[in-house]
C-alpha cells in the first residue's frame, strides 16, 4: 500500500498558499486538498482563516475570474455557469452580484455568433428541424431560452 507524505502544519499551510495563488480557488476546492494532505479539523480551520485573511482565498474573486473564464473562453450560457458554481458551492446570491463581469452586448453576440455558427452547419434538414436543433444545442450551452428567442427572430 502507498504510503502518504506527510506534512509539517507550515509545510502544509505553505503548499495551500501556492494551491491558492496559481489560480483562484472556491473554499470546496482548499477544503477537499485539505483532505487530500489529511489535515486535522483543528489545523483546518487555522488554514483557512489564514488564507482568508491574507487575501489568497476569496469567494467573490473566484467567482468574477470563473465567469469570465468560462463565458469569454468557453462560451459557456449563464445558466451552465450558474449550475457549476453552485456545485462548487458558491451561493446563488453572490453568483447573480458577479454576472455583471458578463457585458449584455457580449452575451447576445456570442449567442448569435453560436446560433448563426451551429445553424449553417445543420445539412439537410428541414428549416424548422434545424432551428429546434440549434436552440437545443444552446440550451446545452446553457443559455436562457428568452434570450435565445431574441436571437432567432421569434419575439
Amino acid at each position: 500500500m502507498e504510503q502518504k507524505k506527510s506534512y509539517t502544519f507550515l509545510e502544509i499551510k505553505q503548499k495551500l498558499v501556492n494551491y491558492c495563488v496559481y489560480q483562484d480557488r472556491c473554499h470546496q476546492e482548499v477544503e477537499q486538498k485539505m483532505r487530500d494532505y489529511l489535515v486535522i479539523p483543528e489545523a483546518k480551520e487555522d488554514i483557512l482563516l489564514y488564507l482568508m485573511k491574507e487575501n489568497y482565498l476569496n469567494e467573490e474573486r473566484f467567482t468574477r475570474s470563473y465567469i469570465r473564464g468560462k463565458f469569454y473562453m468557453k462560451s459557456w450560457g449563464k445558466n451552465k455557469i450558474m449550475n457549476h458554481l453552485k456545485f462548487k458551492g458558491i451561493s446563488e446570491k453572490l453568483i447573480r452580484k458577479c454576472f455583471d463581469e458578463i457585458d449584455d452586448a457580449d452575451y447576445e453576440k456570442t449567442l448569435a455568433k453560436i446560433y448563426e455558427h451551429y445553424y449553417a452547419q445543420q445539412k439537410g434538414v428541414k428549416e424548422y428541424q434545424k432551428k429546434s436543433k440549434t436552440v437545443k444545442y444552446l440550451l446545452g450551452r446553457g443559455f436562457e431560452y428568452e434570450e435565445i428567442l431574441k436571437v432567432t427572430g421569434e419575439r
